[in-house]
């Protein structure tokens, strides 16, 4: 489990990984005695808090707890794009293996005491860099993530196509490289939920396939 982190509006956030899923839920259970059930919402009968769970991005219709623990046994597959200034890192996750990936560095100058002409220089050379930037970002989503996508991955013949689209890092870059059109197929499967990440590295991108797949659980108190 992850540690609990504020919620905006109150309460806190905890992560759970699929495979604990089933003892945090006992539990809470165990703890609230009396708890009932509403879909995904868990609330004590004694002190009415609550516990809403979140499944996993590409875990879709599922209407209550024991449906979640039967889509949890087999995850779908999922794609990850990790894009900070200095780094992009691309994936396509089966379980919490990685079976494509492609993690590329790329320079973008950092920012520069200098006034005046000096400066306006550096901003724009540094925009044209973090453009440039997006574009080869964008580049590497296309190779790695499009011939797994719902439609492609039968034309190309892969075992199953990605469900969804989990990013972090960089929200800001993140949107630039998905601006892109050639990436408008990926556009409908991304998930809300942004990955907090360092600057992407091919084990940044292994943390992230883990921590894509936890359970995101709303408390109140």
């Amino acid at each position: 489990m992850r540690g609990a982190r504020p919620a905006a509006g109150g309460g806190r956030w905890v992560e759970i990984s699929p495979e604990r899923l089933r003892g945090w839920l006992d539990g809470f259970y165990g703890r609230h005695d009396g708890a009932t059930e509403d879909g995904l919402a868990l609330t004590g009968a004694s002190n009415g808090d609550t516990a809403t769970l979140h499944p996993p991005p590409g875990v879709d219709g599922v209407s209550d707890v024991d449906g979640l623990l039967t889509a949890l046994i087999r995850p779908p597959r999922i794609g990850l794009l990790l894009a900070r200034k200095g780094a992009v890192a691309v994936g396509v996750v089966d379980g919490t293996a990685i079976i494509a990936s492609k993690v590329e560095r790329h320079y973008v100058q950092g920012r520069t005491a200098a006034g005046g002409q000096s400066q306006q220089r550096y901003a724009r050379r540094r925009d044209n860099q973090a453009t440039a930037a997006a574009g080869r970002a964008a580049d590497i989503v296309a190779r790695v993530l499009l011939p797994h996508t719902p439609g492609a991955a039968e034309s190309t013949g892969a075992e199953e196509p990605i469900r969804a689209l989990v990013c972090g890092g960089d929200r800001l870059m993140v949107d630039a490289v998905l601006a892109d059109r050639r990436l408008a197929p990926l556009l409908p499967m991304r998930h809300p939920h942004l990955l907090d990440c360092p600057e992407p590295r091919l084990a940044v991108l292994q943390d992230a396939a883990v921590a894509a797949r936890r359970v995101r659980i709303h408390l109140v108190p």
